[in-house]
């Protein structure tokens, strides 16, 4: 197929995706299927290999998503329940004081989404952003955007996250510099596409803490008030698995293949593992030391996976709608047109990686790409360290921008913060790509001087 009819397949099929989710209100797990088999049949994938290529993207995805959610959303619960996130608020805001509170949780999610993946340090501190929002009544855009947008720009730009680290290796860069290059606009772009962009948006959506997110409370069976927990104890326990994860990877990179220890890291680091571990210390510190019953605890437990089931499917199903996109060859097609054209090498690397961005979803699958078919180009040419770090950095940007509904991160802001899909394309999506065209923009003016 030609590619001026993959490109039009492409937008085609996300004009019809937001059509039937926005306008006709069809629930978006249902709308992402019926496009993905559209797109999978005018795409010309055979018909026998549609419905295997949708399971293949949806399982592909939930295969980490399901499992992450699953024992995440159980740790949220417990330190949501005892009164944990409210003692982290308070403390938050006292050290801070109002005023600051965005400024501290862009800190908070750009420290924390470094040794671990997006939907990790979501969910550990989503609880927190609900517990601000009904403390100051304010929406929880106001909270919940400066995270994100911490946690956004730690997830693309700064090693050891996945992304950027490949990229390093794929053209040659050297990861100081890009950890250097990362901070150097990262800072800006979580400042200005998370603290002041989520200003400006929460003045003109408001939306409380879900009502489906909402907990109540057990009553303790004597009928005194329960002991809450320190600060200290609550921060302890989600720092848990960012230490175990962040072992890991120092283990990955200090010790030999093979090494026994570098093995247990591996296993004991992996956020499966790790979340899990802290999920069973907050069910003891959290729970059973503050007077919660082996029952009460269970029912805790349960209860956090009664909303969880919608995101996960919405969330395997914009996987499947990538992995269709994918097989159709849209995203050869869109570089290839690219490539005829002549534009500096660190602006056509940000292009390369938005168009995969946008034609598949996943921020780290398209810096992965890009770098692949930007690795030739590099080779080819006279690149110093420095500036080979300005690219690595100018892909993370483009692998950032115009987050939508084949992003399994669109669907989780959407879902944990209770917005509509409308709501979630001009506040997530927005704030992703202010946060890649400012660091695309530091990152030129750096290669400058470099």
């Amino acid at each position: 197929m030609s590619a001026t009819f993959l490109i039009l397949l492409t937008a085609g099929s996300i004009a019809l995706l937001l059509f039937l989710i926005m306008v006709l209100r069809i629930q978006a797990f249902i709308s992402l299927l019926l496009v993905s088999i559209s797109v999978a049949i005018f795409g010309g994938i055979p018909i026998s290999d549609v419905t295997e290529a949708i399971q293949e993207g949806m399982g592909g995805t939930l295969g980490y998503i399901a499992i992450v959610v699953g024992i995440g959303t159980m740790l949220g619960e417990i330190v949501q329940v005892s009164g944990g996130a409210q003692k982290i608020a308070q403390t938050v805001l006292k050290s801070f004081g109002e005023s600051k509170a965005q400024w501290a949780l862009a800190v908070v999610g750009l420290i924390v989404a470094i040794p671990v993946f997006f939907e990790v340090a979501l969910i550990l501190f989503i609880p927190l952003i609900y517990d601000m929002t009904k403390k100051t009544g304010k929406s929880i855009l106001y909270y919940g955007i400066p995270l994100v947008g911490g946690i956004a720009v730690a997830h693309a730009f700064i090693p050891p996250t996945p992304g950027p680290v490949a990229v390093a290796s794929l053209i040659g860069a050297d990861l100081g510099w890009v950890i250097l290059i990362g901070i150097i606009s990262g800072i800006p772009a979580a400042a200005v596409g998370g603290v002041y962009f989520g200003k400006f948006i929460a003045k003109r959506i408001h939306r409380d803490v879900p009502e489906y997110m909402e907990i109540d409370v057990p009553e303790a069976a004597d009928g005194q008030e329960r002991k809450t927990p320190s600060f200290g104890m609550v921060v302890s326990i989600i720092a848990l698995p960012l230490v175990l994860i962040l072992m890991n990877t120092a283990g990955d990179v200090l010790l030999p293949e093979g090494d026994s220890l570098r093995e247990w890291l591996s296993l004991i680091g992996h956020p499966f593992t790790a979340l899990l571990l802290a999920t069973l210390l907050s069910f003891y510190l959290l729970g059973t030391r503050l007077g919660f019953t082996a029952a009460e605890i269970q029912k805790v437990a349960t209860r956090s996976m009664e909303p969880v089931g919608i995101i996960i499917l919405v969330t395997g199903a914009g996987g499947a709608f990538g992995q269709i996109l994918i097989a159709t060859g849209v995203g050869d097609a869109l570089v290839g047109l690219l490539e005829d054209s002549n534009m500096p090498v660190i602006l056509f690397a940000f292009l390369v990686a938005t168009v995969v961005r946008v034609s598949q979803g996943s921020a780290t699958v398209a810096m992965v790409t890009a770098a692949g078919l930007i690795a030739p180009i590099v080779s080819a040419g006279d690149y110093s360290a420095p500036l080979l770090g300005c690219i690595t950095i100018a892909i993370a940007c483009g692998g950032t921008v115009l987050s939508h509904v084949n992003d399994s991160g669109f669907w989780l802001v959407n879902q944990y913060m209770g917005l509509t899909e409308k709501e979630t394309l001009q506040s997530w999506t927005v704030m992703e790509t202010i946060i890649g065209v400012t660091g695309l923009i530091v990152v030129l003016l750096l290669s400058l001087f470099l």
